[in-house]
């Protein structure tokens, strides 16, 4: 049995009559015939009561055309809803982001522009740290990570940086070095201070570019906390605990216990990328709808 029987059978019971419903289906009328009969025949019973007039339908035939049409039904909207998928127009999208990523104004524009643009995928989102992230996109728990550098390399992921941001000294209010009229601090004048940093795993691109840094300014920095989240950096340094560097997106927290302060003659340049993290290979195309827009709109970002 194929789904044309089905809408052969559909034809002649809405009809009545074979050559109308051949008619309609734009073929002659005794193939039509044919496939009914050979359609009754595998079923096991009549569909129609043949007369002069045309036909009626059996008892059975009856409850088949209400089969039938279900079974029409349930395939169309599956070819609808398959091809929908297919372009990434339904579906679903797992997301998960640094809460430092998050900060940045970009990432939410991205999430609601996509929402607006593809309403009908649901999407479930999930904070982590970076390295927490990476190893959900490895295992395929998440479908794409935006955290800032990535923390390693796997064969299996692709990486999309998005921009870079500048790095922020973060210092709490009072504090002596805030007594210079220039805003901006130099990073030699820190070699005294105790720093608040993400652990080494959480953001190894940004924290060894700090130590570098500090180590071409002269002096070895002096590691008070590792913590697990940028935010937690900067509820210490309001705490008295120490100074911290953050990415510029984060410039509004706890705004009314600390001061954020540029770095001047940081070599390297201290500075916060937004990267995208996903597996390379077999992309869904909800995936590949969420980076092309992200690009999107970070170019259109960087431009602005």
């Amino acid at each position: 049995m194929e789904l044309r029987h089905l809408r052969y059978f559909i034809r002649v019971a809405e009809e009545r009559h074979f050559t109308r419903a051949a008619a309609r289906l734009n073929m002659q009328q005794p193939p039509l015939s044919q496939q009914i009969r050979a359609l009754e025949q595998e079923l096991g019973f009549d569909l129609f009561k043949r007369h002069p007039k045309g036909v009626d339908l059996t008892a059975g035939g009856l409850v088949f055309l209400e089969e039938a049409r279900i079974i029409l039904a349930r395939v169309e909207h599956g070819a609808l809803k398959a091809s929908r998928v297919a372009q990434g127009i339904e579906g679903t999208l797992a997301i998960g982001f640094t809460s430092s990523a998050a900060a940045h104004a970009l990432i939410p524009r991205i999430i609601r522009a996509y929402r607006e643009r593809y309403p009908a995928v649901e999407l479930a989102i999930n904070e982590g740290s970076a390295r927490e992230l990476t190893e959900a996109a490895i295992e395929q728990r998440i479908d794409i990570g935006i955290l800032r550098a990535p923390v390693s390399t796997h064969q299996s992921l692709t990486f999309h940086r998005l921009l870079n941001e500048e790095m922020l000294l973060v210092l709490p209010i009072g504090h002596a070095l805030l007594s210079d009229a220039d805003s901006a601090i130099p990073l030699t004048a820190l070699k005294h201070e105790r720093f608040i940093l993400v652990r080494r795993p959480g953001a190894p691109g940004m924290y060894a570019n700090l130590i570098k840094a500090c180590q071409n300014a002269g002096f070895e920095p002096k590691i008070a906390f590792e913590v697990e989240r940028m935010l937690t950096n900067v509820s210490l340094v309001a705490a008295g605990e120490g100074i911290s560097v953050v990415p510029a997106s984060m410039r509004d927290v706890h705004r009314e216990s600390v001061v954020y302060c540029r770095i001047k003659d940081a070599k390297p340049t201290l500075l916060a990328p937004i990267t995208l993290v996903r597996r390379t290979f077999n992309p869904s195309a909800p995936l590949q709808n969420f980076i092309e827009l992200a690009r999107e709109l970070g170019v259109v970002y960087r431009k602005g």
